[in-house]
Parts: C-alpha cells; structure tokens; sequence
C-alpha cells in the first residue's frame, strides 16, 4: 500500500474519531462516524485478496445501513423537539432507531453476523484498529445518550451477546474469529452496565483495548493467524507465547489478573442495583468464552496436544524485542492490584 495513502486513512481515522467523541450535534456525529468507515476501507481491501474484498463490501454494507439508521434517528428526533441535540432524545423511536445503528455499528447481537468474517478477511493490523479504535465512536454515543436508552432492550442484547459470543467461539480455529467473538462477548458485558453506571462502562472498554492490543501485537510478533500455528510457534519465542497464555487467561478474566477487574465490578454493581439473576446469569454465560480462551492459552503454551500436525516447527531466530508489546502484556497481567484506586478515581 502507498505510505502517502496509509497515512491519510490513519489521519482520516483519528480524524472522525475525534470528530464523533467532541460533538453534541447529530449531523457531526454522523459525519465523523461517514469518515471512519471511508478511511478504514482501504486498509481492509489493500491485500487485494478475494476474502479482503468481501470482507470489505460487507463491512461498506452494514456501516452505510447504520449510518443510514443514525441520520434517521437524528431527523425523527429534531422533527418531534426542534433540535439536533444528541443528548436531548426524548421520543421513543430515535431511541429504538439509534439503539439498533450502534448495536449494528458494534457488532452486538442479533447483528453481529457481519464482525467475525470482516475480522478474518482483514490484516492483523486493521482487525487489530477494527476491534478497538472503530468501537471508541458508537461508544461515545452510548454514554452521550445512556440516560434516554431503553433498559431492557440493552440487558436483552447484553445477555445475548455473551451467550452468542461464547457459544459460538467454541468451534472456531481461526485466531481472528475467536478474538471476533471474544469481543463480541466483552461488548455485552459494557452494555449491560451501560444505564446504571456508564463510567464503568467506559473503564471495563478501555482495560478491553488494552487487553486485545496486548493479544493483537503478540500474535502478529509470532505470526500465527490459527491454532495449528500456535502449537508450534513456541520455539520463535517461548517468553513471549508464555506471556500470550497470561495475556488469555486476563482476557477470559480470571483472577488475580487484570481482566478479572471489570467483571467484579459489573457483578458488583448489578448487585447493589437488585440485578442479582441478571448478574448470575452474565456470569454462567462466560464460562462459555472461558473454554475458548483456556484451549488458546494451552496452545500458546510450551506444550503439544496429542495429535499429529502437517506444519513443520518453527526454530527459534532472533527476533526485534517490541517495547509496547511488554508494556501492554504487563499491564493487561497486573493491573488489577490498583482496582482500589482506579475505581476510586472513576
């Protein structure tokens, strides 16, 4: 790809984003979300294979339909209150209508069907932007507009995507469809906590973009895409798999690591708000993404599963050591010690 194009749609991108997340006007919302999708395109598409290209048309697809969805929320809901405040949604049906964009520009349940195979026809770089920076926008729009959403709409969805994104993690061997669906998983857990206290939302999808950048980087450091490839990338460099299997276990949130800290306090905080079967019900269903991340931590391992495999094993060469890499596998592995005085601070 052009250096001079990469770097536009990287300026493009960090443009609409900043566009979306600074504005309270719903035309400028939509107009930095138009931006993203234009910009994100090229890196999708730039490998030029067949599976990149469609891929590309159906990430075009369903952004175009929820940006659509936006706009037409924002019309409906200045045509009833004379005003293009994103925080003023008062009429139930641009609520329903921008509820179902973001759901659609996120990847929730029941449209999720387009994440998982946009993610697996893209680079380890754009899956890695596509899974982090492209949610930060619809995200924004959530808190903006949290006090006016619909409860039960979003704890259905919620629960659903947990379900789903473990459920149907379980059979995947694609490295790319099983972070696709571990975020689609994450997404339910920030959505279901998103009316009664939205900060925690934002804090449980920050300690997500680390946790997936952490996993992003490493697993394109080892050049592995699938399970098979993992069983054997060990030799490249068996400090760094051993991390990977920390930087998974933190991602499935078991304690005492890092990604244990946001399900405790979303537990927690569905507890004091009388959630309790909600809370148990959210729990039980990620022991289903569990099961998943525990056979990709057991793979990264330095161990091979009883069976044969036709790839041959990948001696050890000296590598570059990557210094955000270690910054953000330590961080995604013990951080959760600070719990204390993080949530102190939100």
């Amino acid at each position: 790809m052009n250096p001079h194009a990469k770097l536009l749609s990287y300026l493009s991108l960090i443009l609409g984003t900043s566009i979306t997340i600074s504005s309270n006007h719903w035309t400028a919302a939509w107009t930095g979300l138009e931006i993203n999708t234009l910009a994100i395109i090229p890196l999708i598409s730039k490998s030029h294979h067949p599976r990149a290209i469609e891929a590309t048309i159906k990430y075009f697809l369903v952004q175009a339909a929820a940006s659509t969805l936006i706009l037409f929320a924002g019309t409906i809901n200045a045509w009833h209150t004379g005003q293009w405040d994103i925080t003023q949604l008062t009429h139930s049906t641009p609520s329903l209508l921008l509820t179902t964009a973001i759901a659609m520009k996120l990847g929730l349940v029941p449209f999720h069907f387009w994440f998982p195979e946009v993610l697996q026809g893209s680079p380890l770089t754009t899956a890695l932007i596509l899974s982090t920076v492209m949610k930060l926008p619809p995200i924004t729009i959530l808190l903006m507009t949290h006090h006016t959403l619909n409860s039960t709409l979003l704890t259905f969805m919620a629960l659903t995507s947990a379900a789903i994104g473990g459920w149907m993690g379980l059979n995947q061997t694609q490295i790319r469809k099983i972070l696709a669906f571990s975020s689609i998983s994450h997404l339910g857990w920030m959505t279901i906590i998103l009316i009664y206290n939205p900060k925690l939302t934002l804090l449980t999808f920050y300690l997500y973009i680390t946790l997936t950048t952490a996993v992003f980087l490493t697993i394109n450091t080892i050049k592995t895409l699938k399970l098979a490839t993992t069983m054997t990338s060990w030799t490249k460099s068996p400090a760094l798999n051993a991390t990977l299997m920390l930087t998974l276990l933190s991602l499935a949130g078991l304690p005492p690591l890092t990604g244990f800290m946001p399900k405790w306090l979303i537990i927690q905080e569905l507890t004091k708000q009388e959630m309790t079967t909600t809370a148990t019900i959210i729990a039980l269903l990620s022991l289903l993404s569990l099961f998943f991340y525990l056979r990709l931590a057991y793979h990264s391992t330095i161990t091979l599963p009883p069976n044969c495999t036709n790839h041959m094993k990948m001696w050890h060469i000296n590598t570059k050591t990557y210094t955000p890499t270690a910054i953000l596998t330590s961080t995604s592995i013990w951080l959760l010690p600070l719990t204390p005085m993080i949530t102190s601070s939100i």
